[in-house]
């Protein structure tokens, strides 16, 4: 996903670059290093999370290649095949294949506009549950303080955090984390400057009681040794020189810009019948059109005509979501948006009353 691909704030990048390159510390940056990460960044990030409430005094952090490394190496770690992994349904695709490579068997606990629908869990004991709590990949759902908090009152279950997309609020008040809200340990928060800052150089990070940071640890020395140094001395710098605070800043105001243009042109184009989201950040939206629609079978079309999407199966887990699709907002300008969704309601307001003037022919008569 690409990430405000035009607000990526290149003379500040470089003079982070700059900075490091220039550091009497470069030689040792361009050595092996920890399987646990840079540890300058490290530390930065531990100190941080400390100071959020996110990290237990018997926590520890380790850096990643991306939350999609972290997952794979908790996978690796806590997975076997059989356990039962309860995921979002729909999810983003990433996350669902990798926990399906390990020969779980997969949950779906469905998604609404308050994020997972917690009651759905009552009737599992799964081993493992992962959660994007913040602004979830595809919906943009947001699970209020209450729902957070019945989460964690469920029978013992090891929760995973996604919550890479916390930091894309453009309106209303955050919500307290679930690891904020953890009183038993077992919460583990995966964070990444993938959404914030820049996607390409893969730098994610985990939070978890230091056993499991320590087998992680393991896992990832015996895969790669460790995260590139140098990519996370230029995040570093970017962030302590209050370049990532500006530029996150400029991001949100963009952000806040694209998410209304996005609703007021679901709005005003798409057919009746449809329901979408409204969240209040991140960078995706879920459209569910009319039953008679399938967003598959459409995406060719829209495709010919100008406009995308990621139709609704691409997420399933459990349930088909042929009806559905995700809109990503984060990398277009305002008229492009205004544009692309004119083009999709277009289509789709002429497909519904094809179909529903299909479904009013009289049948052929009967002698």
């Amino acid at each position: 996903m690409c990430t405000y691909p035009k607000l990526t704030p290149l003379d500040a990048f470089r003079a982070s670059c700059d900075a490091v390159l220039s550091s009497s510390e470069l030689s040792s940056i361009l050595q092996l290093g920890s399987p646990g990460g840079y540890e300058p960044l490290r530390q930065y990030l531990l100190e941080a999370a400390r100071a959020e409430g996110v990290a237990r005094p018997g926590d520890d952090l380790m850096i990643a290649n991306g939350c999609q490394q972290a997952l794979d190496l908790i996978r690796q770690v806590l997975v076997r095949p059989g356990d039962q992994i309860a995921l979002e349904d729909p999810v983003y695709p990433g996350l669902k294949n990798l926990f399906q490579q390990s020969g779980a068997e997969l949950a779906g606990i469905p998604v609404g506009a308050e994020g997972m629908k917690v009651e759905a869990l009552r009737k599992l004991r799964p081993k493992l549950l992962v959660v994007t709590p913040n602004f979830q990949n595809p919906t943009g759902s947001t699970m209020p303080a209450e729902a957070r908090k019945a989460l964690l009152r469920l029978p013992h279950t090891i929760v995973i955090e996604n919550d890479i997309y916390g930091d894309l609020r453009y309106e209303g008040q955050p919500q307290p984390t679930l690891k904020q809200l953890d009183e038993t340990g077992d919460v583990i928060l995966l964070r990444s400057f993938s959404k914030i800052a820049f996607p390409g150089l893969r730098v994610g990070w985990i939070i978890a009681p230091r056993p499991l940071i320590q087998r992680l640890m393991e896992a990832k020395q015996l895969s790669d040794l460790h995260t590139d140094q140098f990519s996370q001395a230029i995040l570093l710098d970017f962030a302590r020189s209050g370049r990532l605070e500006e530029h996150q800043r400029n991001m949100l105001r963009a952000g806040s810009g694209r998410l209304a243009a996005v609703l007021a042109a679901c709005e005003r184009w798409l057919p009746g019948g449809t329901r979408y989201s409204r969240p209040q950040g991140g960078m995706n939206l879920w459209i569910e059109l009319p039953d008679e629609l399938d967003a598959n079978d459409l995406l060719a079309r829209a495709q010919s005509q100008g406009a995308a999407y990621l139709p609704g199966r691409y997420f399933a887990v459990s349930r088909a979501h042929a009806n559905a699709l995700r809109l990503s907002f984060a990398g277009l300008a305002e008229e492009q948006i205004e544009r692309g969704v004119r083009i999709l309601g277009t289509l789709f307001s002429r497909e519904l009353e094809a179909e529903r003037s299909r479904d009013r022919e009289p049948a052929p008569a009967m002698v």
